[in-house]
């Protein structure tokens, strides 16, 4: 009985024991398959997503796309992510004449850059031209460009466009030259960067003097975006060389000299991973309160990699 028993065990081990062989052989003839599809397929996806794209970019963001309305706001969404990596900036001139915000009893949309008749202006993101029309009391000739960061840019006052209404362009190309056309008073660039079409400041994500993004991300919210851009032009907007070393006062006697003020060049650190406010004070000879107030932060904010931060 016991013999028996045992023959029987060691017959079911040897039969089961030859199964995974068979199996590993079919399996193995089949991986190089299952892989070469996996690749076909994600080949397919990519091809989707990115004609997707071409066809309506950020269209999670945008319900449609028109060549009719420069802007028009829709619902913002509570937050998020502007990936800003990949950007150009859209002209190299470092001189602002003008800021965003309310101006002349009117709010103004967006920045004002200094350019000459005939400068270069190009993309700030890679995305598809959106508009190209002209205005005669307002932006002129201007470029409209839906990114595929979310981001909608604006470019007013040029002497020539470049491009056509649904190109596709990359950071970088130029998309048309400075000029003077429209409710303009010189040649300079208006520059607008808008989200589901409301403005926001360009100073949250662009530093024309150093002609740099701020971060590799910006994180927008809904209930700050508009505090967080007033601080952007203390910071970096037309007279942020003042503010850094103390604002203009009326307490002043009429007859005093004007104080000649210097000016101190900007300087900033991007934050690495592992940074926190203490380490970056100390390096650079600075207060945690320091930084914070240069940067309208709080002493509980949450660094990001690439983010950069002022110091001085």
């Amino acid at each position: 009985m016991i013999r028996n028993f045992k023959t029987a065990v060691i017959f079911a081990v040897m039969s089961v024991s030859t199964l995974p062989v068979a199996a590993q052989d079919l399996l193995a003839r089949q991986a190089p398959i299952d892989r070469k599809m996996k690749a076909v397929d994600s080949v397919a996806l990519s091809r989707l997503i990115e004609s997707e794209q071409l066809e309506s970019p950020a269209a999670d963001l945008y319900d449609d796309w028109n060549n009719k309305y420069a802007h028009r706001a829709t619902e913002l969404p509570d937050s998020f992510r502007i990936d800003l990596r990949g950007f150009c900036m859209p002209t190299d001139s470092r001189v602002l004449t003008s800021n965003f915000g309310a101006r002349w009893g009117r709010q103004h949309k967006g920045l004002d850059i200094k350019v000459y008749i005939g400068d270069t202006i190009r993309a700030a993101f890679s995305g598809k031209v959106r508009m190209v029309k002209y205005e005669a009391a307002g932006y002129g000739k201007y470029v409209v460009i839906r990114h595929y960061n979310g981001l909608e840019t604006i470019y007013g006052h040029m002497s020539k466009q470049l491009v056509k209404e649904d190109d596709e362009v990359r950071a970088g190309d130029p998309i048309g030259l400075g000029g003077n056309t429209g409710r303009s008073t010189g040649s300079h660039l208006h520059f607008e960067t808008r989200l589901c079409g409301v403005a926001l400041n360009p100073a949250l994500m662009f530093d024309f003097r150093n002609q740099d993004v701020v971060s590799d991300f910006y994180m927008f919210h809904r209930d700050r975006y508009e505090k967080e851009g007033r601080v952007a032009t203390r910071l970096r907007g037309v007279g942020a060389e003042i503010a850094a070393n103390g604002s203009d006062s009326d307490d002043e006697p009429e007859t005093a000299a004007p104080a000649k003020r210097k000016t101190v060049k900007a300087r900033y650190h991007k934050v690495r991973r592992g940074d926190t406010l203490g380490a970056i004070a100390r390096r650079f000879g600075t207060t945690v309160n320091a930084l914070c107030r240069l940067n309208g932060i709080s002493k509980s904010s949450r660094l990001m990699p690439g983010q950069r931060l002022r110091y001085n």
